[in-house]
C-alpha cells in the first residue's frame, strides 16, 4: 500500500476555498449532503439542502486571486457547466422520486465571497 500524497498547494488552497464556501452556506441554513461528488462525467464541489423547502443545491466554489480576467464567477464556462449538469444527473440517480435542484456558484475573489443562486440552468 502506496502511502498518501501530501496536497499540492493548488488542491490545498482548492480545499480551503471549499471549507469556506461551505462554512459561509451553513451559516445562511443550508445542510450538507455530500462534498466532492465525483463521476465519470465530472465532480461537484458540494451538495447541500435547503431543509424547509428540501430543495437540492449542487455548488461550484471558484476562487481567484484577482477579478483580473472577470474574476472567479466567470471562470465557470459553458463546458465546466455541462460537466456539473452531468455529475449532477448522476448523483440524482440515487433518488427514487428527484427533489427539485439549481445550481449555484461560490465565487471567492480575494477576501469577498459571491453566492450567486440559480447561476445556470440545464
Amino acid at each position: 500500500m502506496q502511502p498518501l500524497k501530501a496536497p499540492t498547494p493548488r488542491q490545498a488552497s482548492g480545499r480551503m476555498a471549499e471549507d469556506r464556501a461551505l462554512a459561509y452556506l451553513q451559516q445562511r441554513g443550508l445542510k450538507l449532503v455530500e462534498r466532492n461528488f465525483r463521476c465519470k462525467g465530472g465532480e461537484i464541489d458540494l451538495v447541500l439542502a435547503e431543509p424547509v423547502s428540501g430543495l437540492l443545491v449542487f455548488v461550484e466554489v471558484r476562487q481567484r486571486n484577482s477579478r483580473r480576467y472577470g474574476g472567479a464567477a466567470a471562470s465557470v464556462t459553458r463546458s465546466k457547466q455541462a460537466k456539473l449538469i452531468i455529475a449532477a444527473e448522476v448523483f440524482l440517480q440515487r433518488y427514487a422520486q428527484p427533489p427539485a435542484c439549481r445550481f449555484d456558484v461560490v465565487a471567492i475573489d480575494d477576501d469577498a465571497i459571491e453566492w450567486i443562486r440559480q447561476a445556470f440552468e440545464t
